[in-house]
């Protein structure tokens, strides 16, 4: 009423801030970009390794690394690999393709209890082991993306947001 009476100066603090809903960059690939991914010829064997957790994380709809990077073997049952979003609790099963499998195969942890190579000391400082695997991969992933030329930032997140359907191997 006071503003409407000439009592006070009409002030707006938000004039210029803007409230609206921008849209979010797309952070995803393609298909044909996770399937040229695949298909390269790489022979530096941490690249090699960053791509197939690439993979892995596209393989299982997107699952994130803070997941599958310490999944333990039992995790995985009867073909069935359930785990509970950090996130939002949800419950999750993923059936194991043949893809995922046979990137299991390819790594030795038969010294180890986990699914994946990402820990490698069992009880050694596993956060930390986990904490620098993580930015070796991503490292190894940029490097991956400027083998590409046009991917500017390839990173474990983009498979995140890249899950679709299986890519069968050649």
């Amino acid at each position: 009423m006071r503003i409407e009476q000439g009592f006070v100066a009409q002030q707006n603090p938000f004039k210029h801030v803007y409230t609206g809903i921008d849209k979010t960059r797309k952070r995803a690939v393609s298909l044909d970009v996770v399937r040229e991914i695949r298909d390269l010829n790489l022979t530096k064997k941490s690249l090699v390794f960053a791509r197939d957790i690439f993979l892995f994380s596209f393989y299982t709809r997107g699952m994130s690394f803070c997941r599958y990077g310490i999944f333990k073997k039992q995790d995985l049952q009867n073909g069935i690999l359930a785990y509970r979003r950090n996130k939002t609790g949800q419950q999750l099963f993923i059936k194991r393709e043949k893809t995922m499998q046979e990137l299991i195969d390819k790594y030795d942890t038969f010294d180890t209890p986990y699914l994946l190579p990402v820990i490698r000391n069992n009880g050694v400082d596993e956060w930390h082991q986990y904490q620098n695997a993580a930015h070796r991969i991503n490292r190894n992933l940029k490097q991956i993306g400027k083998q590409m030329v046009w991917i500017s930032r390839l990173l474990l997140m983009r498979a995140r947001h890249a899950h679709g359907p299986v890519i069968r191997p050649k």
